[in-house]
């Protein structure tokens, strides 16, 4: 298919099988050869033509429709191919050029007036087309350092943002740094969410004669040591790397091993100043009589001698039982903030932990919640203040029945006249209730019931009659002694005790504040013997 096809066929033309196809019609809309006449479209009125002259002498405009195809097909028999630049119109004076112009004048789209200005534009701006490439070369190394500029911008933006971001994180670092000197949010999970409440009741801590502590700094004053000591003191984690405390088991008398946990001297310092400045000046209930200034275990007796029938009972697990947050319940109780609380109450207890080595490391790995440590100063006296409802409830019980009551540590002992035997089933209902509601477990194995007319025994003492040690005792105590004469003190020592005189003396001394007569013989005959 030719240029006059292509042309035919975008103006409305026929195909290229019939080249004369709709002659006719183009005559009779004005069209026609230049040899019958040269019938042209009359152009509209214009001012003076301008004196460029595209087409020149060219006779192409003088040719009919006959003729242009016949000169086009010529010139493609002979190998001439038109060539178009993309950014400039066709030069006028291109036979090619002029045979497409005719071709439009005689389908009627276009006037050669028409062609001719649009050839007149086409030849001004080749005329001036180097001055829009400088344009465009000027604008283009315009455009590239106006990308240099904003890439230089950006670039500086990128920087300083940057440098922003570094500020902003060394400000927040050294903000955490100066918190962490100054302050603690955080002591492990479970522990830490009351933290951020400092308000304490500061005239109730007055009135009762407590130190004013709010924050982990008054509490690091009063110890006398720093923020980062007490956090370091304090910090619950369920896998440590060290301990503050010496695990170890001694046994018991009814069989197994008890675990005790002494605390380290750094910890030890910090709970000696909590036991002396706030549990000591608390006050207990009167049937408690377990590591209390003034009782003991004969105290603890002396209300159950000569009774009919004596209850012996026991609190399973009773320090492990006390748990944090029932410790930090007792300091809020007395006026400290939540944070204060907090802090104190993680002095004061500690999870049983197992020694277990994972990627070559040794660390403490707590199998169970945060309790009272037994071998921590402050663990009797915070017991007793967490058992104080628990007391109120089983006197106030007790008194109702006619019974009396009294509790050392983890043992009860409930006690009646004659006559309450039958009251037994129903006390011990409503005494494990109590127990139950208040959090606590009784001992399945340790109860014991003693009527009279056998040995009755409180906390190791008998009280049948009166105060006393057991017979088995007080004969074996009399057995060292009379040996002691013949062979020789060191020479009783059949158990291996170490610093063998000195528990003697304390077993006699025991004796002595039961029974002061004979105790007090007892240990006049050790002062005798030879040292």
């Amino acid at each position: 298919m030719g240029l006059w096809d292509s042309v035919k066929r975008l103006f409305g033309g026929g195909d290229a099988a019939s080249p004369d196809e709709g002659k006719e019609e183009r005559e009779e809309r004005g069209g026609g050869s230049a040899a019958r006449g040269g019938v042209y479209r009359s152009a509209p009125e214009r001012g003076e033509p301008d004196a460029i002259d595209p087409y020149g002498k060219s006779p192409v405009m003088g040719y009919s429709e006959d003729d242009v195809r016949a000169r086009f097909f010529a010139l493609r028999r002979g190998g001439i191919s038109p060539f178009f630049h993309p950014d400039l119109l066709p030069a006028p004076d291109d036979e090619f050029t002029q045979l497409v112009d005719r071709s439009l004048v005689l389908a009627g789209l276009l006037t050669q007036e028409e062609l001719e200005a649009i050839h007149r534009t086409g030849l001004e701006w080749r005329k001036h087309r180097h001055r829009a490439d400088h344009a465009r070369i000027v604008g283009k190394a315009a455009a590239g350092e106006a990308v240099e500029i904003l890439k230089q911008e950006r670039a500086e933006n990128a920087k300083r943002k940057k440098a922003e971001a570094r500020a902003r994180r060394e400000a927040r670092r050294q903000a955490i740094e100066q918190r962490k000197r100054e302050d603690i949010i955080h002591l492990g999970r479970g522990v830490s969410n009351r933290l951020g409440d400092r308000r304490s009741h500061v005239e109730k801590l007055q009135a009762a004669g407590l130190p004013v502590l709010s924050g982990p700094a008054d509490i690091a004053v009063a110890l006398g040591i720093t923020i980062g000591q007490l956090r370091w003191l304090c910090f619950h984690d369920e896998a440590s790397r060290t301990s503050h405390y010496h695990q170890f088991t001694v046994p018991k008398r009814s069989g197994g091993v008890r675990v005790l946990a002494a605390p380290m001297p750094h910890l030890k310092r910090a709970q000696t100043f909590v036991f002396d400045n706030i549990l000591r000046k608390l006050e207990v209930e009167e049937p408690a009589h377990g590591f209390i200034r003034g009782r003991s275990t004969v105290t603890n007796a002396r209300p159950h001698v000569g009774q009919d029938v004596v209850v012996n009972l026991d609190l399973e697990g009773y320090f492990p039982s006390v748990t944090f947050p029932r410790v930090r319940g007792v300091f809020e109780h007395l006026g400290y903030s939540p944070a204060a609380a907090t802090i104190l109450a993680l002095l004061c207890t500690e999870c049983e932990r197992r020694p277990m080595r994972y990627a070559g490391q040794r660390y403490h790995v707590a199998i169970g919640d945060r309790g009272l440590p037994q071998g921590a100063c402050t663990s009797p006296a915070l017991a007793n203040q967490v058992t104080k409802r628990l007391d109120r409830r089983l006197a106030g019980l007790c008194r109702a029945f006619g019974w009396q009551y009294t509790r050392y540590a983890d043992d009860l002992t409930f006690s009646a006249p004659a006559g309450k035997r039958a009251e037994i089933p129903k006390l011990l209902g409503a005494v494990k209730r109590l127990i139950t509601e208040e959090g606590f477990t009784l001992n399945p194995k340790k109860g014991r019931i003693q009527r009279r007319g056998g040995c009755q025994e409180v906390t190791g003492i008998v009280v049948n009659d009166k105060l006393g040690l057991a017979r088995t005792e007080v004969r074996k105590l009399r057995a060292i002694l009379h040996n002691a004469r013949k062979t020789g003190l060191e020479a009783q020592n059949r158990e291996g005790r170490p610093h063998f005189r000195a528990w003697l003396q304390g077993k006699l001394a025991y004796l002595a504040m039961i029974d002061r007569d004979k105790g007090t013989a007892m240990l006049r005959e050790l002062e005798e013997l030879p040292s």
